[in-house]
């Protein structure tokens, strides 16, 4: 569903030089309250921040603080980052996109495509749809759960088991060792294990893996020449900077340096490495129906509610709804692991999207961010 090059193309004809400068003058007025909120995150302790928003202002990025600790390297304007959950989003459009091209529906159970694989403790494959995987509305338990997970990737553990290679077939049956969290369809969890099956079943209807499905559906179409999916290569290509992690301890007094690992870890449900300006570009041709006929987007944002107490907080299929403190509607989805928290946010027509990274976990308000952009100036 993307153009062509030159579909639209016009003769040359020369035109007299205009002065950008005003411009980008109007750019920096309007997004000085983003920059503000990024210098209060590392104010608060994120190491550094790297943004870049796209509106009818034309582009901006901004950065605060450093990208490497040791060095006092400041965060750059094109650096990449993992982006953790925010895969979610790609691994949605894919099975979107199969589902518009005939290849499977998204009321199929998951056990039509996964026979036997979602079994145990009460979780049955056969009564838990595609859409209920997209939407977090299965009830199957979030593998990280697991108490021996728990010790060994999410505490300082996880320095000895950083190289380690996962499978999603190996994460999905510790999932099964534990009761679900609600009967299908009876509730909301963010559960990774959603999606670490939602990439299985793209493999099972493509032939190929969910990783070659975004690399010849989204990322090769759009050019988006900084996103990977790195499988299990634990580099983070440059440019970039060096992420942290205090691993959530109150205690710890200096962060380690996390920025090389095993993203099998992570899988389907969070692996995947952008920058700002890729971020950007996905969301605006995904919320801009590039990507997804009306359908299927509309299906993608088709919602259901999160939490009683924060009724405007809804989630999608890969996207979560919600609105900022002047009542603009955000769509969004955000990702944090280790030495990460990623953002990418959007109006509803992709006309106006925000991407940023703190390199650091424990500290920042993201939200700030968010809310800056779309409604400070």
């Amino acid at each position: 569903m993307i153009m062509a090059a030159g579909a639209f193309a016009v003769p040359a004809v020369a035109e007299p030089a205009t002065d950008p400068a005003p411009a980008a003058a109007a750019a920096e007025h309007h997004h000085r309250s983003t920059q503000r909120a990024m210098d209060a995150a590392v104010a608060a302790g994120v190491p550094g921040v790297t943004g870049r928003a796209e509106s009818k202002y034309g582009s901006w990025t901004g950065t605060s603080g450093v990208g490497n600790l040791r060095t006092g390297q400041p965060r750059g304007a094109r650096d990449r980052y993992r982006v953790a959950s925010l895969t979610k989003t790609f691994v949605a459009t894919v099975l979107l996109q199969l589902e518009a091209a005939g290849e499977l529906r998204l009321d199929d159970t998951v056990e039509q495509w996964l026979p036997g694989v979602v079994r145990g403790h009460g979780h049955d494959g056969r009564r838990i749809t595609v859409r209920q995987l997209l939407n977090h509305t299965s009830g199957i338990a979030n593998w990280t759960r697991d108490p021996e997970v728990r010790r060994s990737v999410f505490t300082r553990a996880f320095l000895k088991h950083r190289l380690d290679t996962w499978t999603p077939r190996q994460q999905v049956g510790i999932a099964m060792r534990q009761a679900p969290d609600f009967r299908p369809g009876k509730g909301w969890n963010y559960s990774d294990t959603n999606y670490l099956l939602a990439g299985m079943i793209i493999e099972k209807v493509t032939g190929h893996t969910y990783g070659e499905e975004i690399r010849q559906r989204v990322i090769r179409p759009l050019g988006l020449s900084a996103t990977r999916v790195p499988g299990t290569d634990p580099r983070l290509p440059a440019p970039s900077g060096r992420a942290y992690s205090t691993f959530r301890d109150p205690r710890a007094r200096t962060p380690y340096d996390i920025t090389e690992y095993n993203p099998s870890v992570a899988g389907a449900a969070g692996e995947m490495i952008s920058d700002s300006a890729d971020l950007n570009r996905f969301f605006s041709a995904l919320l801009g129906g590039e990507l997804l006929p009306k359908r299927q987007l509309d299906q993608m944002t088709t919602t259901v509610p999160v939490d009683p107490d924060h009724p405007d907080l809804r989630y999608g299929l890969g996207l979560r709804r919600s609105e900022a403190s002047c009542g603009r509607e955000i769509w969004a989805h955000g990702g944090d692991f280790h030495g990460t928290v990623a953002v990418a946010a959007s109006t509803r027509d992709g006309g106006h999207t925000l991407a940023f990274n703190f390199n650091g976990d424990w500290a920042g308000d993201f939200e700030a961010v968010i809310d800056a952009e779309f409604c400070g100036g």
